[in-house]
């Protein structure tokens, strides 16, 4: 496998077997993976966040259900 670098391109390189364009600038990969890593971070939190919702919505409209099953009792 050889790479020839592309033209007006400091970092990009064709790969000569499979004729893909490849990026060798690992600074360039690291950032893009640690943009990744935060979206994905970020994601799980609103994924939290929204169970958390529900059960705290769920709790409360227990709590409402009970209350007026109580009052509805006594009268």
């Amino acid at each position: 496998m050889s790479y020839l670098k592309v033209e007006g391109h400091s970092e990009m390189y064709r790969d000569s077997t499979t004729n893909s364009i490849v990026n060798r600038n690992t600074s360039d990969y690291n950032r893009y993976m640690s943009q990744k890593k935060t979206k994905n971070e970020e994601a799980e939190k609103v994924d939290t966040m929204e169970q958390d919702l529900a059960h705290l919505k769920n709790m409360v409209l227990q709590r409402l259900i009970s209350h007026l099953s109580s009052f509805i009792e006594l009268k």
